[in-house]
C-alpha cells in the first residue's frame, strides 16, 4: 500500500468511528418518543451497540484473511450504508409494534434497539479489524499500526459524538442526520472502490 492509500483507510476509519456514535447517540433520540430516556433505555442502546461492534470485530476480522482489498474495503462501507438506510424509513412502525405489544420499557428498549441497529453496527464493526489487515505490511509493526488505527477511529467516534450531539440534533430531524451517515458511508466506499480499480488499471498500463 502507498502513502496515499494508507492515509486514506486512516480517514475512511475515522469517519466510521463518527458515523457509529452519531447514530448511536440519534438512537437515544429514536427511541424516547415511545420508551422515554431513562438510564435502562441507554442501557439498552448501549449493549446493542457493543455486541454488534464484537460480532463486527470478528467478522472482519475473518473476512480480511480472504485475499484483503481496497475495492472489498469499499464494499463493506456501501453495504453498510445500504443498512443505516431501513432505520430512517422503519424506525417509526417499528417502534409502535414494539410498544403496542410490549408493555416493559426495558426489554421493549432493547427489542426495538435491535430491530432497527444491530445489522448495520455488525456491518461498521467489520471496518476496523480490515483497515488493520490493510495496513499492516510488516508482522513486527503490526501492534503500532493496529494501535494508531484505533486512535484514529476513536477519535472520529469521539468527534462523532460531540458535533452530533452539540450541533446536528439543534440544526436538523434525525433522519436528515442519518441519512446523511448513510450517504457519507456510499460515497467513501465508491472513493476506496474508484482508487483501487485506477491504481490496478495503472499497474496493468506499466506491466
Amino acid at each position: 500500500m502507498s502513502i496515499k492509500t494508507n492515509a486514506l483507510i486512516y480517514f475512511l476509519a475515522f469517519c466510521s468511528g463518527f458515523c457509529i456514535m452519531g447514530i448511536e447517540l440519534l438512537g437515544g433520540r429514536i427511541l424516547a418518543p415511545f420508551f422515554g430516556s431513562s438510564v435502562h433505555i441507554w442501557g439498552s442502546i448501549i449493549t446493542v451497540f457493543m455486541l454488534s461492534l464484537s460480532f463486527g470485530y470478528l467478522l472482519g476480522g475473518k473476512l480480511s484473511t480472504k485475499n484483503a482489498s481496497l475495492t472489498k474495503y469499499g464494499l463493506i462501507f456501501l453495504i453498510a450504508s445500504i443498512m443505516v438506510v431501513p432505520i430512517t424509513l422503519f424506525s417509526q412502525p417499528i417502534m409502535e409494534f414494539i410498544f403496542t405489544h410490549i408493555e416493559d420499557s426495558r426489554y421493549g428498549s432493547l427489542l426495538a434497539s435491535t430491530a432497527l441497529f444491530f445489522i448495520p453496527t455488525v456491518i461498521l464493526g467489520m471496518i476496523s479489524p480490515y483497515s488493520v489487515r490493510l495496513l499492516v505490511t510488516d508482522s513486527d509493526k503490526s501492534g503500532q499500526v493496529a494501535g494508531r488505527l484505533y486512535f484514529v477511529s476513536t477519535l472520529g467516534s469521539a468527534l462523532g459524538t460531540i458535533i452530533t450531539s452539540f450541533y446536528f440534533v439543534l440544526a436538523f430531524d434525525v433522519n436528515t442526520i442519518i441519512s446523511a451517515f448513510a450517504l457519507t458511508l456510499g460515497l467513501l466506499g465508491l472513493v476506496a472502490i474508484v482508487i483501487n480499480t485506477l491504481a490496478n488499471n495503472k499497474e496493468l498500463a506499466h506491466a
